[in-house]
């Protein structure tokens, strides 16, 4: 195509992904646009292979399509693994030997969402990745038009067979409720329960791109109100939750409580540390102190770092750490899987771990130390403003001699607790959560999160009784 170029509204370029609403900031060009320019930046790094995957949603058929369109310009052979979610895509990237992979995805956003994740190599394209790739497409900056390729490659099955070779739980019969929330993951779901022995329900197991029953997101307790009260109907061990696109997981344990991401993280890495002591055991700085505490008693390295899946799968590799985990429900297996980001392979391990308990998950969970936390506290700040309010909190602090980790945001150690504050990579906010061991405790943190926020001139989140045991 001679003389290229293509701008893209700004809004869409995110610091992980690219996306936008359908017909309004994103668009079938836009999609023909990031393949033009990632496959040139996959034929300049010497590739010549990109795997491409789509969700279900309404949007997709329509988008993939100009994505493949404009890799094949740019002389890709695209290997077009169908609807399925973003784990079956990761998947394919490493089963395939793709230089490249692109998700058509909108996660869990609204219907009307829709966008890309991708992978160059074996790593995640992101941040000043996606920046760039924004400044070829508007400067024309694109190898010249060639005639790539496409095929159709179906690794449902090999990806399912991949998955059961890791799972062991042995042949104990749980009762299991599923709700991929009628996102991507539906099909896998339904082809997973057959594999796995015990007595399984699948409730939303439709892909449906209009989410009838409730929104693809299981760190919303209110979309887990259907699967605590199926888990209760048939008196099922736990319950598994997917987001749109299944690369997030949410789990509810036999009284229908909501295990947190820590929780989680708590109980699959005392099971990883079994068989590797002392590994690093990554997660995000939103998590319990509970988690890292109980990593260390477990026999593990604790490592708390940034927010952000693509930010956790870098340091993993850096590190060589076997399992990550984040509070949003991403969680990361690097023992014996690839290291991304999968709801679908954690919950075969943990269906594992559940089926060897000698008690219940929900045993499991009340065992562990328990504290009082917020919720995540959202609240808006001018996109201009977030980091330097950060920045100010964390002099102030460092002037009072305050404990403070500094590796996304400030985190404050207490006697009573620690409280955080941090800007979010993706949105004009700023994000907060407090935790403490008492009430008293919690309410003494929120007062010095409120005096910080107040000293730069904002008002205080909404805190409106929203405490949590965890």
């Amino acid at each position: 195509m001679a003389g290229f170029t293509h701008s893209f509204d700004p809004t869409t370029l995110r610091e992980y992904d690219i996306r936008g609403i359908v017909g309004k900031s994103l668009s079938a060009d836009d999609a023909f646009a990031i393949g033009r320019v990632f496959g040139t930046i996959v034929s300049r790094a010497g590739g010549s292979r990109v795997a491409v995957g789509r969700d279900g949603r309404l949007s997709s058929p329509e988008l993939e399509p100009r994505l493949v369109e404009g890799l094949m310009a740019s002389g890709m052979e695209v290997l077009r693994v169908g609807t399925g979610p973003t784990p079956l895509l990761y998947y394919a990237a490493y089963a395939l030997e793709a230089d490249g992979a692109i998700m058509v995805t909108g996660s869990h956003n609204p219907p009307d969402y829709n966008g890309f994740k991708s992978m160059l190599g074996r790593k995640p394209f992101f941040g000043k990745d996606i920046q760039e790739l924004g400044r070829m497409a508007a400067a024309g900056d694109v190898v010249p038009e060639a005639k790539g390729s496409e095929r159709s490659v179906d690794l449902a099955a090999d990806y399912v067979a991949r998955m059961m070779k890791d799972y062991d739980g042995g042949d104990r019969a749980l009762t299991v409720v599923w709700d991929p929330g009628n996102g991507s993951g539906a099909e896998i779901v339904n082809r997973l329960v057959q594999e796995i022995p015990g007595r399984h329900t699948v409730i939303n197991g439709t892909i449906d791109g209009t989410f009838p029953a409730h929104h693809p997101d299981p760190t919303v307790a209110k979309n887990l109100e259907q699967i605590i009260a199926e888990v209760a109907r048939v008196g099922a061990d736990l319950g598994i939750a997917l987001d749109g696109d299944a690369d997030r997981i949410g789990v509810v344990d036999n009284e229908g409580n909501i295990l947190f991401g820590d929780q989680l993280l708590v109980v699959l890495a005392r099971d990883v540390l079994r068989h590797r002591p002392g590994e690093t055991i990554i997660a995000d700085v939103k998590a319990s102190q509970v988690l890292f505490d109980e990593v260390a008693k477990a026999g593990g390295k604790p490592l708390m770092w940034k927010t952000g899946h693509s930010l956790i799968k870098a340091k993993m590799a850096e590190t060589g750490a076997p399992l990550a985990g984040e509070m949003s429900g991403h969680i990361f297996f690097a023992d014996k899987w690839y290291g991304f980001d999968d709801a679908l392979y954690s919950a075969v391990r943990l269906l594992g771990i559940v089926a060897r308990m000698d008690g219940s998950l929900s045993e499991t969970r009340a065992a562990m130390p328990q504290v009082i936390n917020t919720p995540e506290l959202r609240f808006d700040c001018d996109e201009g403003r977030k980091f330097s309010v950060v920045e100010e909190v964390r002099q102030r602090l460092a002037a009072e001699g305050a404990d403070v980790s500094a590796v996304d945001g400030v985190r404050v150690n207490s006697p009573d607790g620690w409280w955080l504050l941090r800007a979010s990579n993706t949105q004009a906010v700023l994000v907060a959560r407090c935790e403490a061991s008492s009430e008293d405790g919690l309410e003494r943190l929120k007062a010095q999160l409120v005096r910080q926020l107040e000293a730069s001139g904002l008002a205080a989140p909404d805190f409106s009784g929203n405490n949590a045991g965890h």
